[in-house]
């Protein structure tokens, strides 16, 4: 009987999943405008947002009608960005908050559930990167970019999830890297908290699905954005980097359409099925080829003494991030299928 039972379970989960790919190619086939969810009226939290790709996700989200909340330790940073979607007509508010420091989070939660309302849609977008060799990187580097890149992920995600469960809605943005799929020289703690990142999400997922909770996750895996003032200088071959425009414009398709994973650009899901079928030594010689130098400018060593505490969470911006291109690619008309319901 336990065999027949095996084999019962078997034929019976080998339906399911042909019933699931089925509907999976029948949606490939329609189009996104008739899939993307309306955020209208919804209080969307972007971590990051005082500059880069967190303020072209909070240009966006406002634009569709969510009131957004910017969170980030650089004061200027908010203010400006809370000016530019006030300038296009969207509803915005900005506090300065630590990611760092799990008290300043939960505080700053408290303090917005108080003043604005109740956070439906969550973006943990902030990030940091170091881009020195592993035994070149101080301990305190090391600390703030897990403290950034993926710990901050847990402490917002307990801040405002009860509040997504008792209401049964929300969803879950986790802006990750094709840095925690593969293994970059230079990007050791990048990398590790990049892999961190998706398996929170993954994780995540699995608990909420199990739920049945009406709470939706996806993790974003974008390759190298240029004009965020993290991998401007990267030396990369084959692929070109990543416009912060296009990026921000896929995040938010594919956060409206209730994506599990997003890769960024999409072709590349391929090259990561190969990575799995191909000797390490493969692998490892296309990553050296990709990628000759991720930080090529960074200085070869930092000491720990010369890195201010206030210094340890603050997102570095572009050079040229105030300057008249990014203020117009922050600024430019986003596209039909992107505005206002």
């Amino acid at each position: 009987m336990t065999y027949l039972r095996t084999i019962g379970e078997v034929i019976g989960f080998l339906l399911v999943c042909a019933v699931v790919i089925v509907k999976d190619i029948v949606k490939f086939f329609i189009p996104k405008r008739y899939k993307m969810k309306s955020i209208n009226g919804e209080i969307a939290l972007v971590t990051g947002g005082g500059g880069g790709l967190g303020r072209l996700l909070s240009l966006r989200l406002a634009n569709l009608g969510a009131i957004v909340v910017v969170w980030d330790i650089n004061e200027a940073g908010i203010e400006e960005t809370v000016k530019l979607v006030r300038a296009a007509g969207g509803s915005c508010y900005g506090y300065v908050c630590d990611l760092c420091d799990r008290e300043d989070i939960y505080k700053k939660a408290r303090i917005i559930k108080e003043e604005i309302g109740k956070v439906t849609i969550l973006i943990n977008n902030a990030g940091i990167v170091t881009g020195m060799k592993f035994l070149d990187t101080p301990d305190k580097l090391i600390i703030r970019t897990m403290d950034v890149n993926v710990m901050s992920h847990f402490w917002t995600a307990k801040a405002f999830l009860p509040t997504m469960l008792e209401n049964k809605k929300g969803h879950i943005v986790s802006v990750a890297s094709l840095a925690g799929q593969v293994g970059i020289q230079k990007l050791v703690d990048y990398c590790t908290s990049k892999f961190a990142a998706m398996g929170f999400d993954e994780a995540l997922r699995m608990e909420l699905e199990n739920e049945e909770c009406n709470i939706h996750t996806t993790v974003v895996c974008p390759y190298f954005i240029r004009s965020t003032g993290m991998f401007d200088d990267v030396r990369a071959s084959y692929i070109p980097t990543l416009s912060p425009n296009v990026v921000a414009d896929r995040i938010v398709t594919a956060m409206r359409c209730n994506e599990k994973y997003a890769i960024i650009p999409g072709y590349l899901q391929i090259l990561l099925a190969l990575k799995w079928l191909f000797p390490w030594p493969c692998v490892a010689m296309f990553l050296r080829g990709l990628v000759q130098d991720a930080s090529p400018s960074h200085p070869s060593f930092v000491t720990a003494a010369t890195i201010n505490t206030k210094e340890m969470c603050t997102v570095p911006l572009s050079k040229d991030q105030n300057g008249a291109v990014i203020h117009q690619q922050l600024t430019r008309r986003v596209s039909s299928s992107e505005r206002k319901p």
